[in-house]
């Protein structure tokens, strides 16, 4: 696998790409979010782990502008998003790719025309320009030779490579994951994380992951975060968090899922 065309990656220059401040949501007399506060700056891969109905998706589901906080601001490279005019949403969404559990994959379209449909439409590209991206891309994710099948014709974990590379496609500075793996068969695991690794390793995108699969956690994060009720309860470097976790939640968590 190879560095898809490095010199179109996201800049990183450390600045704070992503904040949080005194966010909260409800879904009826359920507090998901409470008054939650974080920030991840450009280039770094942050980790959220936590047990199920914690709030981790709704966070991405923020960022992808699919849900509003009921109060509080969320901040995109210095832009609001809550609130803020459809235009300015659709510019910042620009800026953020998601990779959803689900492949969400266009059935009647090839893998070539399922990576290419968005940068043409939305980002303008040329036709020949999207296709060229797409291939690198394919080829980052290990199917150089599927770009003319069918999703349907695909093992669910080469949806998901699809899925990872068509995100990519349109170049963001933000990569989002919401447990990617979970509805492969556990032999396909292995090989969709290893395509993130990868990209991880090779790519200065930002990554922002919702996770069970701890191992993997250990090996991409540049920090942790371990949310319980709605809040960080802790938050450090993965050696910190994995070996060593300064709350009882924490290892308590940990215990059940390691």
């Amino acid at each position: 696998m190879k560095d898809p065309d490095a010199n179109t990656n996201p800049p990183v220059d450390g600045s704070e790409l992503i904040r949080f401040e005194d966010v909260t949501k409800r879904f009826g007399s359920n507090t998901v979010l409470d008054r939650l506060n974080f920030s991840v700056d450009s280039g770094k891969h942050v980790t959220l782990i936590g047990p199920s109905g914690s709030g981790k998706t709704t966070i991405l589901r923020m960022l992808m502008t699919l849900t509003k906080p009921d109060e509080g601001t969320v901040t995109v490279d210095g832009e609001k998003l809550f609130p803020a005019p459809e235009k300015q949403l659709r510019e910042v969404r620009k800026k953020i790719g998601m990779v959803f559990q689900q492949f969400n994959l266009f059935p009647n379209m090839s893998v070539l025309r399922n990576i290419t449909e968005a940068p043409v439409t939305v980002l303008g590209m040329s036709k020949d320009e999207a296709e060229a991206r797409a291939r690198e891309l394919l080829d980052l994710v290990g199917l150089a030779d599927k770009a003319g099948a069918r999703p349907t014709q695909l093992s669910g974990g080469q949806q998901q490579r699809v899925a990872i590379a068509r995100a990519l496609a349109m170049r963001p500075r933000v990569l989002l994951l919401d447990e990617v793996t979970s509805a492969l068969d556990p032999e396909l695991v292995a090989g969709v994380l290893d395509v993130l690794r990868d990209i991880a390793r090779t790519t200065d995108i930002t990554m922002l992951c919702v996770t069970h699969e701890m191992n993997f956690a250990r090996d991409i994060s540049d920090q942790v975060l371990m949310f319980d009720s709605g809040r960080i309860i802790e938050s450090g470097p993965p050696e910190k968090i994995f070996s060593d976790p300064a709350q009882d939640r924490t290892r308590e968590f940990l215990s059940a899922v390691l």
